[in-house]
């Protein structure tokens, strides 16, 4: 049999695929190039350069990509900045920026399963380049690209401290750093064997306690994604430190595998997701920092952010998700934060790109300043809009892209008109299908843009109905 790779195809940002199977040498020297001339006919009147950076996180053989990407690149007549170690996705954004650099090409996949890498296409303003741009990428694949007489170089750099440098002026580290000494504060990162790995320390210049700091390709078997069924061991560690230091604050920090998504755990052990911290950031950066701008949410968000944000009289814009939409509002309006159900979370103080790390040193500010817990944080804000949901997503494999593209024609032709025993009222199909429900609940049914995956969302106000309605949702998918 001939094993055919699936097309290059750039899904919500980058385009991934199996490492030897659809991520081969061969096709990612042929679409890095192209990549690259794409970033200097948009961007280069404005860079004014052929400079581009190239980066890589800790997955298998990322670094061996990285040197074929920056050789290609150099071919075709361009300067690379070629990381000299592993670094976050944002930092490499970040360097972009910094450099005043056409772009940057990272070489990650992100959150996906070990045997996933990818290429992630960023822009000389320091965030994800837009649909536009990637689709101007896949065009071109097809034609032969025209080199450039003068070869390029490659000069290796230090990817973490520029980036340090910029983080650590956005927080009070002095105030976070004492707590700790203290003994009032303790710290926790799960890093997931990912390019977080060293990150806090660095940024604080204090040792915190580091789980799974370690390089494992295979990610201990899971996937480097900040969902709980990853986290065992962090719970375990923080349930822990509760009975021993029970008058201590406590903060799980948790990070996925190129480090642009977070998830926390509060001080009793308990995973709280991006649904719960984009509000208490929203809360610590308008009403401690005095920072001003709009909420950008997408679809999957939490309708307490909605509520939040007329509390505050702050302006609410709704993305499909992906957060190259983020990105893009964060080029064209003010914006306070960004945030999607995922965990990436970006600024409006720092460039267009979600920032874990960034979201930690907020987050560890923000429980430093209150005083309270992440999960005491978030109860206040919820009794404060008198609105209290809860919230939970499942990701349903999928034998084929056959059956997935089935289930998207099921969707358009016979679209429910009840779910779990309620009436749908509303359906949003911006991104996928979003169900709004009789009691105000909802449900949304999406589709990976890089895997065979079904992904169910669902908000409600009481944990076993939303758990009801995920599980009609999963029925549904199956029959």
């Amino acid at each position: 049999m001939v094993f055919s790779p699936n097309p290059i195809k750039f899904g919500t940002d980058g385009w991934r695929g199996r490492i030897a199977a659809d991520f081969t040498f061969e096709r990612v020297a042929h679409v890095a190039p192209i990549a690259a001339q794409v970033l200097a006919d948009n961007y280069g009147q404005v860079a004014n350069n052929r400079l581009v950076v190239v980066g890589y996180d800790r997955r298998f053989m990322a670094e061996q990509f990285a040197q074929t990407v920056a050789e290609a690149v150099q071919a075709a007549g361009f300067d690379v900045l070629l990381a000299d170690s592993y670094a976050p996705t944002p930092a490499l954004s970040w360097a972009a920026k910094d450099q005043d650099a056409l772009g940057a090409l990272v070489l990650t996949a992100s959150h996906n399963p070990a045997e996933y890498l990818g290429l992630k296409v960023k822009g000389f303003f320091g965030g994800s380049v837009t649909q536009v741009i990637t689709q101007q990428i896949e065009a071109r694949l097809g034609e032969t690209l025209k080199i450039n007489r003068t070869t390029g170089t490659i000069t290796p750099f230090d990817p973490w401290q520029s980036y340090c440098d910029a983080l650590r002026q956005k927080v009070d580290i002095a105030k976070i750093r004492q707590a700790i000494e203290q003994g009032q504060l303790q710290v926790f990162a799960d890093v997931m064997h990912g390019a977080a790995a060293t990150g806090l320390e660095r940024l604080l210049g204090i040792a915190i306690q580091e789980i799974n700091g370690e390089r494992d390709p295979l990610f201990g078997g899971g996937a480097p994604e900040p969902l709980p069924k990853y986290l065992a061991e962090i719970f375990r560690t923080i349930r822990q430190a509760a009975q021993d230091q029970p008058d201590a604050l406590r903060v799980g920090l948790v990070f996925d595998g190129d480090s642009d998504r977070i998830a926390a755990v509060d001080g009793e052990g308990n995973f709280r997701s991006s649904q719960v911290l984009i509000p208490i950031l929203i809360e610590h950066l308008h009403q401690r920092k005095g920072f001003t701008g709009e909420i950008v949410k997408t679809v999957s968000g939490s309708d307490l952010i909605p509520r939040l944000a007329a509390a505050y009289n702050l302006k609410l814009y709704e993305t499909p998700i992906g957060y190259k939409y983020i990105a893009d509002r964060m080029l064209n309006a003010p914006v306070l934060v960004g945030g999607e159900e995922s965990g990436g979370v970006g600024y409006g103080s720092h460039i267009p790109e979600r920032d874990a790390l960034l979201g930690a040193l907020y987050t560890l500010e923000a429980v430093v300043e209150s005083g309270e817990d992440v999960g005491q944080l978030y109860q206040r804000l919820q009794n404060q809009v008198d609105f209290h949901s809860v919230y939970d997503r499942i990701d349903l494999p999928l034998a084929s892209m056959d059956v997935r593209n089935q289930l998207v024609e099921r969707l358009k032709t016979d679209t429910p008109k009840a779910i779990a025993d309620k009436a749908v009222i509303d359906c949003l199909d911006v991104d996928g299908y979003k169900f709004r429900l009789e009691d105000q609940s909802w449900l949304l049914i999406r589709f990976s843009g890089t895997e065979p995956v079904l992904r169910l969302y669902c908000e409600g106000f009481e944990m076993s109905e939303v758990k009801k309605t995920l599980h009609w949702a999963r029925d549904w998918a199956s029959s």
